[in-house]
């Protein structure tokens, strides 16, 4: 997991750049908005699943790691298109590719919750 320096506690006043949207600084990239946002969204899957899935990502199960990615891939994609909407041909069209994106990382979130820890990292 990538780390970030923070001066603060909880967030340095660089890290929330990536939730601002187009209007941050123009140095502000969508590809450093998705390893910031990546980095926040592993935080969360590693302590939702209550063990370090990222420091241990080489002894998982490879279809377990798929479930993960999709996750982690799907919420930087809604944090991407958010950032910035102006490649779709209407704000509609960007709308419902969060939308779609959202509904399945919903899904992914029940199955995990669902799930036993131990016995689904361990098989």
């Amino acid at each position: 997991m990538a780390a970030f320096t923070n001066t603060t506690i909880i967030a340095d006043v660089a890290d929330p750049l990536g939730f601002i949207g187009e209007g941050v600084d123009a140095g502000y990239t969508i590809a450093t908005m998705g390893d910031l946002c990546g980095t926040y969204i592993e935080g969360f899957l590693c302590d939702l699943m209550k063990y370090d899935i990222v420091t241990n990502w080489a002894s998982l199960d490879a279809i377990k790691k798929l479930i993960f990615s999709e996750y982690a891939c799907r919420m930087i994609a809604i944090d991407a298109i958010k950032f910035n909407m102006g490649g779709y041909n209407s704000r509609i069209e960007a709308e419902d590719l969060i939308n779609v994106n959202w509904a399945r990382c919903q899904e992914i979130l029940e199955y995990l919750q669902k799930q036993d820890i131990n016995d689904y990292l361990m098989k």
